[in-house]
């Protein structure tokens, strides 16, 4: 397996590689990730259909990227994924999926088509005072002292920041800054997280600096993630003979070695409640999604506040009992065993009349029944004691929703202290609770707030013990490589396996993962495609430059005398140069 870029690859079909035919797959899990490896098994490794099946443990596909109407609850979406133009895998694999909606198309083409007549932004990224604008104004309010500690981390080595927290790297100065309020809530970083996942996001996404206080970066989907991305994916899969086994827990993959091989020799799975085994040889590739953000997540509803389960999870019971046949495959302890430090809860509310609606339009300054962007991203609630977000995608957000409701999605990153009208933590509260909380901040009169929470919506709330494990400190080898060393026909897939300069919690992550673990075990020559390189590009370093500094100079930061001086000589050396041009392109000088 190796990387590429440019469009020499991007566009050419790999040979069949040699023996694919006598060759088998089993995947375990049928998430983001495990769906796009039986993709590039059919397409680019050419292997049958009927060869390649999929053990989910669940009754349906889709892991995280989920979008479910529940016939005794109503519409569920336990998260949403902010996508971005260069998730270059991502779009290399939905290129090649056909459409549900429209014939002879891809579903990167009609999301290409969507996206270009309605881009999305927003016009109220967070309030204040009940749904007041937060007069952030786009600027990132960031110190010269702030800015500095943001370049320090950029510009430090994976290695020195293993095991380290972002607030072993940031002061006070950074978090007063709007630029944190962006960051935490739009990718759900706490301080207790991991510095090196901070870095790897500020070089990852260092492109769209400009965009983080308006989501202008950013594009979406016309439905849920489970209906405009995972069920194309399965009807792909499915119409290539492809075998999906469900209601089917793997327990175990017991491995053989010899010598530097390891060799995948059985999987141990239960099967509607009987315990089966699968007896493989070298031909019979693996393929696991080892842990998961949205295992044990429990459902409340609109009476009932949903229970935090603890006890241990079926996918990080796998993880365990593969890790402990040797240490190449990782150490599952490091992220799932503080559910504290990485639990929070979302909730999905529909409104059922005409009464909440006219206060989304007042806040988000946007027809939410329009058919096109609302809220444009999350908005949100600067003074919320749970630090909630909400976001209304376009709306029908499924398929089959009536044309006068509207689907919600709320969160809050702090589920365990008081709410600002509900004085009860987030966590014990039901969906009518979180309710009368949004309602709150949306600047619903009071005295008739309990009533139309009662009346005009349902909320559907979901409680996720792991939703951050992927973001905690953790050194190397922690997250395994996606093919572990020495290893002939397993890998790993997904959000905790460990692959270069990537981020997780990306549905582009889960997608690479997928790419790099079938070109490796069947050795595909088709380069993936490397990440975008953006942190190396001079010109988008100096343009987030200038974004973070709000329009600040140089000459304008507070420097020492002896370094003021040698800037005053920098810069007498640059004139008439390009370097000079560049730095007065993006305002800097």
């Amino acid at each position: 397996m190796y990387y590429s870029n440019g469009n020499y690859e991007a566009f050419a079909r790999p040979e069949k590689p040699a023996d694919v035919d006598r060759k088998s797959a089993y995947l375990v899990g049928a998430g983001l990730a495990s769906l796009a490896a039986a993709c590039f098994l059919v397409r680019d490794g050419q292997m049958k259909g009927e060869h390649i099946h999929i053990l989910e443990e669940m009754n349906i596909a889709g892991g995280a990227c989920d979008g479910i109407n529940d016939p005794t609850k109503g519409f569920v979406i336990r998260g949403g994924r902010e996508m971005e133009n260069h998730f270059e895998c991502l779009w290399d694999l939905f290129r090649s999926i056909p459409s549900l909606e429209t014939e002879g198309v891809s579903v990167l083409d009609e999301y290409y088509w969507l996206n270009k007549k309605d881009p999305n932004y927003s016009l109220m990224r967070a309030t204040v005072n009940r749904g007041e604008d937060a007069h952030t104004d786009g600027k990132f309010g960031l110190s010269d002292k702030a800015a500095m500690e943001i370049v320090k981390l950029f510009f430090t080595k994976d290695e020195d920041l293993y095991d380290k927290t972002i607030q072993d790297v940031f002061t006070e100065d950074f978090y007063k800054s709007n630029f944190w309020l962006y960051w935490r809530t739009m990718f759900a970083f706490e301080e207790w997280h991991s510095a090196l996942e901070m870095k790897l996001y500020i070089q990852r996404f260092i492109h769209h600096i400009g965009g983080l206080p308006d989501f202008s970066a950013l594009k979406f989907t016309k439905y849920n993630q489970y209906e405009s991305l995972i069920l194309p994916m399965v009807k792909y899969l499915e119409s290539h003979g492809v075998n999906f086994q469900y209601n089917t827990q793997v327990t175990n993959v017991i491995f053989e070695k010899e010598g530097n091989k390891k060799i995948a020799k059985q999987i141990v799975c239960i099967h509607n409640g009987k315990e089966e085994k699968i007896d493989l040889v070298e031909d019979d590739l693996v393929f696991v999604t080892n842990g998961s953000c949205t295992e044990n997540a429990t459902l409340g509803d609109h009476d009932t506040a949903p229970v935090l389960n603890t006890e241990e999870g079926g996918c990080w019971r796998l993880w365990r009992n593969i890790a402990e046949q040797d240490p190449d495959f990782g150490h599952p302890d490091k992220f799932c065993t503080n559910i504290k430090a990485t639990n929070w809860e979302s909730a999905t509310v529909t409104t059922l009349d005409d009464r909440i609606p006219p206060y989304i339009e007042k806040v988000c300054k946007r027809d939410p029944f329009s058919g096109k962007v609302v809220t444009g991203g999350i908005i949100t609630v600067k003074d919320s004691s749970w630090l909630m977000s909400y976001t209304l995608n376009r709306q029908p957000h499924f398929k089959s929703q009536p044309e006068d409701q509207l689907v919600v999605w709320v969160y809050g990153l702090f589920t365990d202290v008081p709410g600002d009208f509900i004085k009860k933590p987030m966590k014990e509260c039901t969906g009518y609770e979180i309710t009368q909380e949004w309602l709150y901040h949306l600047g619903v009169p009071v005295d008739e707030i309990p009533e139309m929470a009662k009346n005009s919506a349902r909320a559907i709330p979901c409680m996720m013990p792991y939703i951050t494990a992927f973001f905690m400190p953790r050194t190397a080898g922690d997250r395994p490589k996606v093919v572990p060393e020495g290893c002939v026909n397993f890998a790993f897939l997904g959000q905790f396996a460990d692959t270069v300069r990537d981020t997780v919690f990306t549905t582009e992550y889960s997608v690479r993962t997928a790419m790099e673990a079938v070109y490796t075990l069947l050795d595909v020559d088709r380069g993936v495609p490397e990440v975008f390189n953006s942190c190396y590009d001079i010109r988008v370093l100096l343009d987030s430059t200038s974004k973070m500094m709000d329009g600040k100079k140089i000459t304008d930061m507070k420097l020492p005398l002896k370094a003021k001086m040698v800037e005053k000589k920098l810069f007498k050396e640059i004139q008439g140069t390009v370097i000079e041009e560049l730095l007065q392109r993006y305002k800097l000088i």
